[in-house]
C-alpha cells in the first residue's frame, strides 16, 4: 500500500482497536478497504470492535474488504490449546463467528502452522490472528490464502495474504491402460490423431507401429 503506483490512498478510519484504510488498488482498479486489527483481550472491549466494524462495513458496501490483524479471539475451542475454557471463551467463540458470518466475510485458506499465538512456555498456543476478506475481494482475487510465517521477536506468527494463480499451460493427454483393451479405441485416436496432437502431447504407448 506504500507503492503510490499499486495503491491510491482515498481516506483512513481511525477506532478503538483498528485502522481502516480505504483506496483503489490500481493495477486492477478495484475499490477497496484494508482493515488492520489489533484487538483488546476482554471481551467487552471486543463486541465493541466487532460492532463498530459491522457498522463501518455498512458505510462502504460493494467495496473489496480485507480485515486482518490480531483478534485476540477464536473461531472453535481446537484453536486453543494448552488454556482452561470457561464461559466468556464460548460466549467470545460465538460472537466472533456471528460477527464474520453476518459481515459476508471468509476465513481464508490457512498455509503454514495452526496456531499463530505462542506462550514462552511453549504450553499454551493460540490462533488469534487471522486474514478475513469480503466476496468482493474473493471476486478479484480468487487464490487468496494466509500464509503464516515462522516467528521471530514476537509471540506472534506473521501473516502474509497472497493470490497465486499459475499458468500451466494445456494439460497433457492422458490414457488408462485399459482403454487400449477396448475395442476401436486405437482406431478412434488414429482417426483424430491430428486433432488430439494439437491439444496434448499423446502418450508414447499409443502410437501405432
Amino acid at each position: 500500500m506504500w507503492h503510490k503506483e499499486v495503491f491510491s490512498y482515498g481516506s483512513h478510519v481511525v477506532g478503538k482497536g483498528f485502522i481502516a484504510i480505504v483506496g483503489q488498488h490500481l493495477k486492477v482498479k478495484c475499490q477497496c478497504v484494508v482493515v488492520n486489527v489489533y484487538a483488546a483481550c476482554n471481551l467487552k472491549d471486543k463486541v465493541v470492535l466487532w460492532e463498530t466494524l459491522t457498522t463501518l462495513k455498512q458505510s462502504y458496501v460493494n467495496l473489496a474488504w480485507c480485515v486482518c490483524g490480531d483478534f485476540n479471539a477464536v473461531r472453535s475451542e481446537d484453536e486453543r490449546k494448552g488454556i482452561r475454557g470457561s464461559s466468556s471463551q464460548k460466549k467470545e467463540i460465538n460472537g466472533f463467528n456471528c460477527f464474520i458470518e453476518s459481515n459476508g466475510l471468509v476465513d481464508l485458506p490457512f498455509v503454514g502452522k495452526k496456531y499463530t499465538w505462542f506462550k514462552s512456555n511453549g504450553i499454551a498456543k493460540s490462533r488469534l490472528d487471522r486474514i478475513l476478506v469480503s466476496e468482493e475481494w474473493l471476486n478479484q482475487w480468487p487464490a487468496s490464502k494466509q500464509y503464516v510465517q515462522p516467528r521471530m521477536v514476537s509471540d506472534h506468527c506473521a501473516l502474509v495474504l497472497k493470490s497465486c494463480v499459475k499458468d500451466w499451460g494445456p494439460k497433457s493427454f492422458r490414457s488408462l491402460d485399459v482403454w487400449l483393451a477396448e475395442l476401436g479405441f486405437k482406431a478412434l485416436v488414429k482417426e483424430n490423431g491430428d486433432h488430439i496432437l494439437s491439444m496434448a502431447i499423446v502418450c508414447p504407448h499409443l502410437k501405432t507401429k
